[in-house]
């Protein structure tokens, strides 16, 4: 039997989602807990990697269990011996067929900004207070909408057989509470690529690179001509859509 879990967490003291060795990690966390409650070893299928730091305000997993569980039991005896900084929402019981990973078509991602200090954001969002040209931002941003290699904006000696990616919207909003979010949606993403778009649009508000520096980039298939990777703190996934019934987003 399949179930699907709908989570949420804090990644600052976890190095990212995939379980490593020497190393905390939410599926590392989540096996470790579920062993304990079922007395048996459950391998729990996510649906994509978030590097070390990143938070995901919306993430889906699934596993399979040999006997019937009780989802709200398991769900409540979950949440009283997870840590605090991890949260399940929910967990349903879905077809067999059912994936995380490969069954989603679509993920966004937030990434925030705040550019006065504030010390209740500070482990979730990266201090900028230089001027930033916003509509330049958004300018260099829907290009990312018109190309479909991102190589540039990968983490190299990457394991994809493809760089390829179908940005759906990419924007940036400022908020009445002095924060910049950028936010992104695509198909799938590379490892890396959301920080490494950021920090690259950063110095095009900045004036360091202009719109042709950027259009550049994109074309070169080359990472080092990008900006650097912003910190992972400021970085959330927030979305990811399924197009099959049931599915874990009406939870």
């Amino acid at each position: 039997m399949r179930y699907a879990i709908h989570l949420a967490y804090n990644g600052k003291n976890y190095h990212g989602w995939q379980i490593q060795p020497n190393a905390r990690s939410i599926q590392g966390e989540l096996q470790e807990k579920l062993k304990i409650l079922t007395k048996t070893s459950i391998e729990i299928v996510g649906c994509g990697r978030t590097d070390t730091g990143v938070h995901a305000k919306n993430y889906f997993a699934h596993f399979d269990a040999e006997h019937h569980l009780d989802p709200e039991k398991l769900k409540f005896q979950l949440n009283a011996i997870l840590p605090f900084d991890l949260s399940i929402f929910e967990i349903i019981r879905v077809e067999p067929s059912f994936h995380a990973r490969f069954d989603a078509i679509e993920r966004a991602y937030e990434y925030v900004i705040c550019t006065k200090p504030n010390p209740f954001l500070v482990d979730f969002s990266l201090l900028y207070t230089k001027p930033l040209d916003l509509e330049k931002m958004n300018e260099a941003a829907n290009l990312l909408l018109t190309h479909n290699d991102f190589e540039c904006f990968s983490k190299v000696h990457t394991d994809v057989k493809t760089f390829n990616c179908k940005v759906i919207a990419a924007k940036w909003v400022q908020t009445e509470t002095q924060q910049l979010i950028f936010t992104i949606k695509a198909d799938r993403f590379l490892r890396n690529m959301v920080r490494a778009i950021v920090g690259t649009l950063l110095e095009v508000g900045s004036e360091k690179k202009n719109i042709l520096d950027f259009k550049a980039i994109l074309e070169s298939k080359d990472r080092s001509e990008a900006g650097q990777s912003v910190a992972a703190k400021g970085l959330f996934l927030t979305e990811v859509h399924y197009p099959i019934q049931p599915s874990p987003n009406i939870l």
